[in-house]
């Protein structure tokens, strides 16, 4: 059957825009790896108390691109073996959200596999945010700093997943060749990056993941790059600034890093990350991939979703 939801699937998975990289991508990124490969967690866990029998949750904190400390949840099955080595998912969440609760997460301990959700800095959980200002910005978090690359939120988010999957393989409940990257929308794109820039991760899934083709976003979204937008409405004579510090974070030109198994999915009908956005950044991957299309769905991840996801990493993991 050749029916319109085809077709539009069909142009997406041949959907390869031209690429947006400065000459000085690769440079940029091995020298703030480097910068950044010594730079301590400080990390701390606290056992907490949670009304599941199940699981034990441990408050955590640890410092990533600055001296801010970021918060998180660290969930362990509660009946193991003293002496196991559990895979682990490492979790970032979407814009303006937050680590959650440890019973969110009561999904992982039942499989038998550690979690650890951490806060995105300065958005809606515990986590405050130290990153300099230098410049004036609009609404929300996006635009702080956007005329840096080497200062802006999108780098120092960035760097605070990569000390989450740091944190999470240091711990010595974790198998640190059983570790997945995972989030939606801004976490999606966050898993991405982690699996582009890190070693740490073995799997990632990025579901309706942000951060891909933002050019093409910043110009069409109806979410986090209006701020973007905004930002440029007022200092329309910073557009090619813009573009070119985004461009550094862009999954679209980072695609080509990622060498380990992933599993992507995408809305059709999503208005936040359009699947232009996404398919510009997947169709450039070259490794054992798989997308998940929703044909009716807008921006969200739903329980099927979910389901895969769970399925993906039992897989992945053999367990």
């Amino acid at each position: 059957m050749n029916n319109a939801i085809q077709r539009r699937i069909a142009d997406l998975e041949q959907y390869r825009p031209a690429l947006t990289a400065e000459p000085d991508l690769e440079s940029f990124w091995t020298d703030t790896l480097t910068a950044v490969e010594a730079k301590p967690l400080n990390g701390t866990r606290q056992l907490t108390e949670t009304p599941l029998g199940g699981m034990e949750a441990y408050k955590v904190e640890f410092e990533g691109f600055d001296s801010t400390r970021i918060h998180g949840w660290f969930i362990l099955p509660k009946n193991r073996p003293a002496d196991a080595k559990l895979p682990c998912v490492v979790l970032y969440h979407g814009y303006t959200g937050s680590k959650g609760y440890p019973e969110d997460f009561a999904q992982y301990a039942m499989m038998g596999i550690a979690a650890f959700a951490v806060d995105i800095r300065g958005q809606g959980g515990d986590t405050g945010n130290l990153l300099p200002q230098r410049h004036g910005m609009t609404r929300g978090w996006l635009t702080q700093n956007i005329l840096d690359k080497d200062e802006c939120y999108y780098k120092a988010i960035s760097i605070d997943a990569l000390k989450a999957l740091e944190w999470a393989a240091a711990q010595p409940e974790v198998d640190t060749g059983r570790i997945c990257a995972s989030g939606g929308s801004q976490g999606g794109g966050l898993a991405l990056i982690a699996a582009a820039l890190s070693d740490v991760p073995s799997i990632a899934v990025a579901h309706i993941p942000n951060m891909c083709h933002m050019d093409f976003g910043i110009l069409n979204s109806t979410s986090s790059l209006t701020e973007a937008a905004d930002f440029l409405n007022r200092f329309p004579d910073k557009l090619d600034h813009v573009l070119r510090t985004l461009s550094y974070f862009d999954m679209m030109n980072l695609a080509h890093r990622i060498r380990i198994p992933l599993l992507v999915s995408v809305g059709l009908k999503d208005p936040v990350t359009m699947p232009e956005t996404i398919f510009a950044a997947y169709n450039r991957i070259e490794t054992d991939k798989r997308i998940e299309v929703y044909p009716f769905q807008g921006h969200a991840v739903s329980g099927d979703q979910n389901r895969k996801a769970l399925e993906f990493i039992r897989s992945r993991f053999n367990f």
